[in-house]
């Protein structure tokens, strides 16, 4: 079971890892598109966008519905929502780590800033010593 989510997972983000199938991720959050609506933006052919579209298929990033000679496809977040689960455990991670970092760099500029803070002792200065030795 594990190792098929795993697998599962692999083929999520291969799909993602490509520029042009993620601009039709983001275009599809909008509603259902045809692969020529796809297709326009990058300026590729048809079967060009229809092979993007066979990833994010087969991903179950996208679900295509045929009417006639149109191909309609809509997003199917589900499997967005699972590798957005399994990213969490990572951020969890390092926004724990950056906790500790700059828990850390407070405690250095502690005394740093407590110096800065603390008013400096003035020396005596010269002109009032020979003011008085004047006198």
């Amino acid at each position: 079971m594990v190792e098929k989510e795993r697998d599962a997972l692999d083929i999520v983000f291969h799909a993602l890892s490509d520029r042009t199938r993620r601009g039709m991720l983001a275009r599809l959050c909008d509603g259902a598109l045809s692969i020529g609506d796809l297709a326009a933006p990058y300026a590729m052919s048809f079967a060009g966008a229809a092979k993007h579209v066979k990833v994010l298929e087969r991903a179950g990033l996208v679900r295509r519905e045929v009417r006639g000679r149109t191909h309609l496809c809509r997003l199917e977040a589900a499997r967005l929502a699972e590798a957005q689960a399994w990213l969490e455990h990572y951020e969890r991670f390092w926004s724990r780590r950056l906790d500790r970092l700059e828990t850390l760099l407070a405690a250095e500029d502690a005394p740093a800033a407590a110096q800065r803070d603390t008013p400096a002792r003035s020396a005596p200065s010269r002109n009032r010593e020979r003011t008085d030795d004047v006198r």
